[in-house]
């Protein structure tokens, strides 16, 4: 995905929800070739068949182009690649909203990045007025990525990085605009079975109400389990001291209370998070459309702004269902972190334990290396002691097995120790292609808080190139369907898995063009590596069946 020699043209394009869509022709540096033109939206479609780079503002500006019919191939996403250059130049978290990246090249006071839902009407920032004209917006975009142009010219690894953010604001907005399909009848079904009866207004439904009255029963008197202070104010009374309410801490306590409180935390979590509430506001003509934030996290890895699509849970996957005629593809890659690793260490030895096939398990692998084929619960002392050179963790039985990966496997664990000693001195890590570790803040020198930074950022460095794997995966796999005339659509993704809605005789076909995907991302990022990442997808009904 790094910019070649002779590679097409770029075209800034503004659009809004309303008005015109303006447009100019750049060269290669980003520099004007003509004068802005008024275009309408269907001549898009003819100006990307010679394969352009568009240039926008953010993914917003794809969003309008989506809503009147345009749906083009590459971009360069300008507020998204001003994120990545800030954070490179030691500036993480600095402002980096189009109004913010134009007032720093006039040499003015940035403005502060505003909020979400004022995206479409923040100004740049050498403009004044509420609302710039178009053309006033669309000129600061070509100015700005004339500078970003520049910043990328030495650094191949970052060019690359900035594609694949751009590419992934483009695969946001369209999974946006397709939709998630959701059977609202079949979520309703699950909320009844689960929760009883739709409650009126405001009220528990049934078996909350009826879970509640088990609590204050074991306790004695009546008690609100939806307050944390009550309840640990309730087991105080009760003689136990607990610093939360922790299902992990509750647990531990003997006392008849437990039972019913767990069940009533995770229900109510269930009504709270997608219940009835959440159906109504999220699930229209059948689609679930959650916005999702490219870039979300820290290490790159999407968040979402409201309906909380990145935390689905088991209880209503159900409703997750293809259409009549239709199939989801279902896939997620197996170990990806750990395998990642092993690529950026060139760790043939870890490779090799990983396997190339499609059920092959990196944790069997390595326990018969570490512990012999034979060994008892090897797959799980494997994965600890995986978790722990990934996460830090060195107490117990992890400090064992983490000495043992690392006699074995030492490029691979050098890696992400080297990372946590970085951290622990107060220095900037990046990820392969250069997403940039937020600073160390005042006070990390302490110790505790060094080997906190430390851990952070240990895990930063396979965390943030996983995110990096994901997004040229969701590039090619949204590329090698238009390449094939598969009309299925990607629909879904969170972290490590993608989800395909397609006609259900192509559902094979679609479903190795994922592997596909995901081996070419793989030689992208890595170039010749022995490492492969299992893709192995899987047609099927419903969500609930991977």
């Amino acid at each position: 995905m790094a910019e070649r020699a002779g590679a097409a043209p770029r075209i800034a394009v503004h659009a809004e929800p309303e008005g015109p869509v303006l447009v100019q022709h750049l060269d290669e540096l980003g520099v004007p070739l003509g004068p802005v033109s008024a275009v309408e939206a269907s001549a898009l479609s003819e100006l990307d068949r010679r394969a352009p780079r568009w240039v926008w503002r953010n993914p917003r500006t794809y969003r309008a182009l989506l809503a009147r019919g345009a749906r083009l191939t590459r971009a360069h996403d300008v507020e998204l690649v001003e994120g990545l250059l800030v954070a490179a130049a030691g500036r993480f978290g600095a402002p980096h909203g189009l109004a913010a990246a134009a007032a720093r090249l006039a040499g003015l006071p940035e403005e502060p990045d505003p909020a979400p839902d004022d995206s479409w009407d923040e100004p740049p920032g050498l403009f004044r007025s509420a609302a710039p004209p178009a053309a006033e917006t669309l000129a600061a975009v070509v100015e700005v990525h004339a500078a970003q142009r520049k910043a990328l010219a030495g650094d191949s690894r970052l060019a690359m990085l900035a594609a694949a953010e751009s590419a992934g604001g483009i695969v946001a907005e369209e999974m946006r605009a397709e939709g998630l399909p959701w059977d609202a009848a079949v979520h309703d079904a699950l909320l009844t079975e689960a929760l009883g009866p739709r409650p009126a207004g405001f009220a528990r439904p049934e078996k909350l109400t009826a879970l509640a009255a088990e609590i204050d029963a074991a306790f004695g008197r009546p008690l609100n389990p939806d307050s944390p202070a009550e309840v640990l104010r309730a087991f105080a009374r009760a003689g136990f001291e607990v610093p939360n309410t922790r299902n992990w801490v509750l647990k531990r306590i003997d006392h008849p209370g437990v039972a019913p409180l767990l069940a009533y935390k995770e229900l109510a979590r269930l009504h709270a998070a997608h219940g009835w509430a959440w159906l109504r506001t999220w699930v229209h003509d059948g689609r679930f459309r959650p916005e999702y934030v490219v870039g979300g996290v820290v290490s790159g890895r999407w968040a979402t702004r409201g309906g909380g699509a990145l935390q689905i849970p088991k209880a209503v996957r159900a409703a997750v269902r293809a259409d009549p005629g239709n199939k989801l593809v279902v896939a997620d890659a197996a170990q990806l972190e750990p395998r990642i690793l092993a690529a950026m260490a060139g760790d043939t030895a870890l490779a090799r334990a990983g396997g190339r096939g499609r059920d092959s398990d990196l944790y069997a692998g390595l326990a018969a290396e570490m512990f012999g084929p034979d060994a008892e619960d090897g797959r799980a002392k494997a994965k600890l002691a995986v978790l722990s050179a990934i996460y830090g963790q060195t107490s117990g039985d992890a400090g064992v097995h983490l000495a043992l990966l690392r006699r074995r496997f030492p490029a691979s664990v050098e890696v992400v120790e080297s990372a946590a000693r970085d951290g622990e001195e107060g220095r900037i890590v990046r990820s392969w292609l250069g997403r940039t570790s937020p600073p160390a803040r005042p006070g990390d020198e302490a110790p505790a808080r060094a080997r906190a930074r430390g851990r952070f950022t240990r895990n930063f460095v396979v965390q943030a190139t996983a995110a990096e794997w994901a997004l040229i995966l969701l590039a090619e796999l949204r590329s090698a369907l238009h390449r094939a005339g598969d009309p299925a659509a990607l629909v879904f993704f969170q972290h490590d898995e993608v989800l395909l809605h397609g006609p259900a005789d192509g559902a094979a076909d679609a479903a190795e063009l994922v592997q596909a995907a995901a081996d070419t991302a793989t030689r992208t990022l890595f170039g010749d590596t022995p490492v492969r990442v299992p893709m192995p997808a899987e047609p099927v009904d419903s969500y609930a069946e991977k």
